[in-house]
C-alpha cells in the first residue's frame, strides 16, 4: 500500500499544552506516521459543547502514513490515552491532548466512527490557519478551498499565534536517493 499525505489537528488544554502537543509529534513516527511539516502553534479560545475552560494550544501536521483511515484513527485514539487524554470526559471537555485526523489523501468516508473529510474541518478557524500555514493551496476531496472556507467565517473564533512550529521527530525510511527524506508533500 502506497503511503498516502494527511493532515492532522493536534490540540491541549490541560498541563504544559506545548509539551503535550510536541509528545503527540514525537510518538506519531512509533505508530506508522512521518511527520512531515508542522505549523506554528496558536492559542484558541474554546469552542463547542464547553465554552468556559482554559484556552487551547493548536498546531497542524502535515503527515505521510500507509494505515487505512480506520487504523489510523484506532492508533491516534490509543496514543492520546497513553500521553494522558482520559477516557469518557465530557465532549469538547478539557483534555491533556487531542488528535483528529483531518484529511487523509483524497479518501472521503463517511463511517460511524470517523468521517473523512473531518466533519468540522471547514467550519473552525483554528483548523484552517494552521493548516493554509503549512499549505496555502489545500483543498478538501471534492475540491473545497481551505482558504475559501477561512475567509467565509466569522472571525468571532480567538486565533492568536502562540509560536514557533513545533520539532519534527527523524523520519522512518530513506529516500531513494538513500538521504533522509525533507520534501514537504500536500494533503
Amino acid at each position: 500500500m502506497p503511503a498516502r499525505t494527511g493532515l492532522l489537528g493536534l490540540g491541549s488544554n490541560v498541563g504544559d499544552r506545548r509539551a503535550q502537543l510536541q509528545g503527540a509529534i514525537d510518538a506519531l513516527p512509533s505508530i506508522g506516521v512521518n511527520v512531515v511539516a508542522c505549523s506554528s502553534v496558536y492559542d484558541t479560545d474554546p469552542v463547542g459543547e464547553v465554552p468556559e475552560q482554559a484556552s487551547f494550544l493548536n498546531a497542524c501536521v502535515l503527515i505521510e502514513t500507509t494505515l487505512e483511515p480506520l487504523e489510523l484513527l484506532d492508533a491516534v485514539k490509543v496514543l492520546e490515552r497513553v500521553l494522558g487524554r482520559a477516557g469518557g470526559g465530557v465532549r469538547h471537555g478539557p483534555r491533556a491532548i487531542d488528535v483528529d485526523v483531518l484529511l487523509l489523501g483524497d479518501v472521503v468516508l463517511a463511517h460511524e466512527r470517523m468521517t473523512l473529510p473531518h466533519e468540522q474541518l471547514l467550519s473552525r478557524r483554528f483548523v484552517l490557519i494552521p493548516a493554509l500555514e503549512l499549505d496555502f493551496q489545500l483543498r478538501a476531496p471534492g475540491g473545497s478551498s481551505l482558504a475559501d472556507a477561512l475567509a467565509a467565517l466569522g472571525l468571532d473564533e480567538g486565533v492568536r499565534w502562540a509560536g514557533l512550529p513545533l520539532r519534527i521527530p527523524p523520519r522512518t525510511g530513506r529516500s531513494r536517493t538513500g538521504r533522509p527524506r525533507t520534501s514537504r508533500s500536500r494533503a
